[in-house]
């Protein structure tokens, strides 16, 4: 350390080095991922996706065990966005109600659980297969409205 004055100065470059981790902490909790608006919005090239998985029976009860174990400590048991976890930051989503603030297609909802929207819902893409985001999206469609025939 360098005396100025009859006093110690630390360098500036070891200021900066002890504290730009934690002006990076923010971009890396999100991932590095884009954030997305907090208005609701589209995402057309996530809609040209199509699930390659029927929703059938087994396929929904394959989601539901993954959203039982991935999901539901913050968006609820039965995907209301009331689970425990939920008073742990954000506000995670409703998936019964009929706002999709993602997206309401298929290939949105699947996009949005691969690649996370923010550092409340953070990307599983890592932590599941495309087979398994896929069955997650049959069972959250199961929770919501059913369209009407």
């Amino acid at each position: 350390m360098k005396k100025e004055n009859g006093r110690r100065k630390a360098p500036t470059t070891r200021i900066v080095s002890f504290f730009m981790p934690f002006a990076l902490m923010p971009l890396l909790a999100a991932g590095g991922q884009e954030l997305h608006p907090a208005t609701p919005h589209r995402h057309p090239e996530a809609q040209k996706l199509k699930n390659p998985i029927p929703s059938d029976g087994p396929s929904i009860e394959e989601g539901r065990k993954l959203y039982q174990r991935n999901c539901a400590s913050c968006h609820g048991p039965s995907g209301k966005g009331d689970g425990s976890m939920a008073l742990a930051g954000g506000t995670p989503a409703n998936l019964t109600d009929e706002a999709w603030d993602h997206g309401s297609s298929d290939g949105e909802v699947f996009v949005v659980i691969r690649d996370g929207t923010s550092s409340d819902m953070e990307p599983y893409k890592d932590k599941l297969t495309e087979k398994q985001m896929w069955q997650l999206v049959n069972y959250i469609r199961s929770l919501g409205p059913k369209p009407e025939k």
